[in-house]
């Protein structure tokens, strides 16, 4: 597996770099057939260091971990131990399912979206001045629609609802939308303020 270890303004000595490549590689043994690649970021943010990994373990599947402590080395551990602690959880589904994807066909596509965040009121027309006296309700409105910042194409994968929860969680993600392997149809999951899973379901009830 591929690691790359980096540092935002902030020297990683050797010995740390090491460590992340050895606890990460015995991770993905221990889990995968192969693991691609491991992304592992580290920054400091005033007193303390936080760890960003990500690890790509097959098509579809990525993994996600974030730590925060008093020195890198336990920011890692922290990290680490999140991307472990999921990975425990859903052991013989995870290997299941890194196996069954090699075989399976492409994921569908589409197109994502990012929104300017900063979309204009509507505005109304300014009546001419000397100009007759015009109804509320004739008044031509002009929405404004937020800009479009940024495109992107994103996998749809066919995936069972479980299998759907389960990539949402490994990857610490907010939501995912999947195609529904039982009817075929557009779904999505999505963590909700309590802490459980919603489910949408647009397939007929």
């Amino acid at each position: 597996m591929h690691i790359h270890v980096s540092g935002k303004q902030i020297d990683l000595s050797d010995a740390l770099k090491h460590r992340v490549n050895a606890h990460l590689g015995n991770l993905a043994d221990r889990y995968f057939d192969k693991a691609l690649e491991a992304k592992v970021t580290f920054s400091k943010a005033r007193s303390f260091f936080t760890c960003d990994i990500n690890v790509h373990a097959g098509r579809g599947l990525t993994l996600r971990g974030e730590g925060e402590a008093a020195d890198a080395n336990a920011a890692f551990d922290d990290a680490a131990e999140h991307i472990a602690k999921r990975l425990r959880r859903y052991h013989s589904r995870v290997t299941t399912h890194a196996r069954a994807t090699k075989t399976e066909a492409a994921p569908e596509t589409g197109r994502s979206y990012v929104l300017s965040g900063d979309a204009a009121a509507p505005t109304k027309r300014k009546q001419a001045r000397g100009a007759s006296a015009t109804p509320p309700e004739a008044v031509e409105e002009q929405e404004a629609f937020p800009a479009i910042i940024a495109e992107h194409t994103t996998d749809v994968p066919l995936l069972s609802v479980g299998e759907a929860v389960m990539r949402l969680d490994l990857a610490a993600s907010s939501i995912l939308l999947f195609r529904n392997r039982k009817n075929q149809q557009i779904n999505v999951v999505f963590r909700r303020d309590d802490g459980n899973i919603g489910w949408v379901d647009t397939g007929p009830t």
